[in-house]
């Protein structure tokens, strides 16, 4: 629905001129008020409190759903962070976190300067409610009032933003982190306002390693500095955490060294799926089965997707270019997952080279026969793998940067199992 037919259905409910509703309207999208909670305000404003069901109803978090449409709450603010967003072509600085009460959690997103701060229990008024990501946001706008209240509460959640990278999850706001720049790397990108230098790399500490990206360079952000982070969001990047450093991050140099583990988290294959995407992650399963499209493959030139029959799906007919890769399912009796295998590791086990396979699919006039010959070697032994897993709606896949081959003896292992069960 246009702007236009919102202002007519408007005008007609109240009985006023289409055109002072439409521009009252207009000024309010334009200061970044979402439509509904736009509306709201302009029937309370000409008189009539009947829209979106009546006034706003308290209601305790755990009973907030995405079908209410305004509600007073009260709860502890857990997290403020602040970050500069684009919305309908102009820049707009934001404050959004988490609230708490004893029932549970919800994030909101401040469209205004409340002046919140982490370990205050207010009471917002009239706070509308929008779904991100399949769950209830407050939306704190200019139709909402926040109060401090008469009494603490005693909520269960931790107040602050302090995390280690281990309990990061995307759509984290407002965190603060201590860590060691592993990896960083200036890069120039095409940005929202043309040519932007960022800052991107890894980051790690004592729990594990996530990638990062800094969008306002800070100088203190160095290959083996230990830093504090704090205010930062956590975006999806190819299916795992990834940390954002914005403008109003403030970033310390530290007095002491973050020790930086050197390990990944070893979990059973259903739980690291469960997770939704890890940056570094170690799986041990059996390899089931060697998926088509593995061996001796060719990719676009101009974006890297695998060509079939001599098209891209991006470029149309190209010339592909010549490339080895493995895609093995692993099982290790909780769940599957496809490792994913680059042309170094996959030279590795197969024992040679692109012109080695080359030759070999030449030798016996079957581009295939370098993955049988993958097959005969993988199916039906375990490893150890260690990668990046992303999960989406056509499985889980992990990006290994190592594949080894496990030398645990599987009867003291299923041993030690038995031992740990009836203790």
């Amino acid at each position: 629905m246009s702007l236009d037919d919102h202002a007519e259905e408007l005008a007609s409910d109240l009985g006023v001129d289409k055109e002072e509703v439409k521009s009252d309207l207009e000024n309010l999208v334009e200061y970044s008020v979402p439509v509904e909670e736009a509306k709201d305000s302009l029937r309370r404003k000409y008189g009539d409190d009947s829209g979106g069901g009546g006034g706003p109803t308290t209601k305790s978090i755990a009973e907030i759903t995405t079908g209410d449409s305004n509600v007073t709450v009260t709860g502890t603010v857990l997290t403020v962070g602040k970050r500069s967003i684009r919305y309908q072509g102009s820049d707009n600085v934001i404050f959004e976190g988490e609230i708490a009460d004893e029932t549970g959690k919800i994030s909101y997103t401040a469209w205004d300067d409340f002046g919140l701060q982490a370990g205050q229990t207010i009471t917002a008024g009239n706070a509308g409610i929008r779904e991100w990501e399949g769950e209830p946001e407050l939306n704190l706008g200019e139709s909402t009032t926040i109060g401090l209240a008469d009494e603490d509460l005693a909520v269960d959640f931790p107040v602050g933003g302090d995390s280690g990278l281990a309990e990061l999850e995307v759509g984290d706001r407002g965190r603060n982190v201590e860590v060691t720049a592993l990896e960083v790397e200036t890069k120039t990108i095409d940005g929202r306002d043309g040519e932007t230098d960022i800052l991107s790399g890894i980051l790690a500490d004592e729990t594990t390693r996530l990638p990062f990206t800094d969008w306002e360079p800070h100088e203190a952000i160095t290959e083996g500095a230990s830093i504090r982070l704090e205010d930062a969001f956590v975006r999806e990047f190819r299916g795992a955490p990834s940390i954002n450093v914005s403008e109003f991050t403030t970033v310390t140099e530290l007095d002491r060294t973050v020790e930086a583990t050197d390990e990944a988290p070893r979990l059973a294959i259903r739980d690291a799926i469960e997770s939704g995407g890890l940056f570094d992650a170690e799986l041990v399963g059996n390899v089931i089965a060697v998926r088509d499209g593995s061996g001796l493959i060719e990719r676009c030139p101009e974006c890297g997707r695998v060509v079939q029959n001599g098209q891209c799906r991006t470029h149309g007919a190209v010339d592909g270019v010549d490339d080895l890769r493995i895609k093995a399912i692993l099982d290790d009796g909780t769940g599957t997952v496809t490792a994913i295998l680059d042309d170094e590791l996959t030279e590795a086990i197969y024992g040679g080279d692109i012109e080695d396979a080359k030759a070999h699919a030449r030798e016996e006039m079957d581009q295939e026969a370098v993955a049988d010959d993958i097959r005969e070697t993988l199916v039906g032994r375990e490893f150890r793998v260690r990668g990046s897993l992303s999960v989406d709606e056509y499985g889980a896949n992990l990006n290994a940067r190592s594949f080894d081959e496990t030398d645990d003896d599987p009867a003291s292992r299923a041993g030690d199992l038995l031992t740990e069960v009836r203790g």
